[in-house]
């Protein structure tokens, strides 16, 4: 096994361990905002906003996992009629374009995104929590996309990855 797929496994295993802690918090968050609603008539104000923002870490670094594991939703009936070769290189330029949209919108924007909100010193509503730390996920999943969508390209070449 190659170093390359050694980090990509381990990389897959951080993450979703970290996913599953994420899901866990926000299943244990929600059952107590219920719970103290119905059982004790009170309600704690920052129950709703940790519930938001674990489900944003938890979708987007997701993704990336999915990226990961190439898991992601496509639509491949076209992709059938194609010759093993042409699949090949129709595989390589979807990892391209994958690569550039995470570069683009998910690394470049998002870092433009937490800059702006910690710049502004931009505060959540109940935690008080700069949102430039809510969204540091986008570029760090950006990144993690870029990473898996050159080792899917390199996979892709060696013909270790047919579909």
């Amino acid at each position: 096994m190659k170093i390359a797929d050694i980090i990509f496994n381990k990389a897959c295993r951080i993450m979703e361990i970290f996913l599953v802690f994420i899901f866990g918090l926000l299943v244990i968050d929600v059952l107590g905002q219920v719970f103290s609603r119905y059982i004790l008539n009170t309600s704690f104000a920052f129950t709703e906003e940790l519930a938001r923002f674990s489900l944003i870490w938890m979708s987007i670094l997701g993704a990336a996992y999915l990226n990961a594991k190439r898991l992601h939703l496509s639509m491949d009936f076209l992709y059938q009629k194609f010759s093993p070769k042409t699949r090949i290189k129709v595989l390589i330029f979807i990892e391209i374009c994958v690569f550039a949209f995470a570069l683009i919108v998910m690394v470049i924007g998002g870092f433009n995104l937490v800059y702006t909100t910690l710049h502004l010193g931009q505060l959540s509503g109940t935690l008080r929590i700069p949102l430039g730390y809510i969204y540091i996920i986008l570029p760090i999943s950006g990144l993690l996309i870029m990473w898996f969508s050159v080792y899917h390209m390199f996979k892709i070449k060696a013909n270790e990855i047919t579909e």
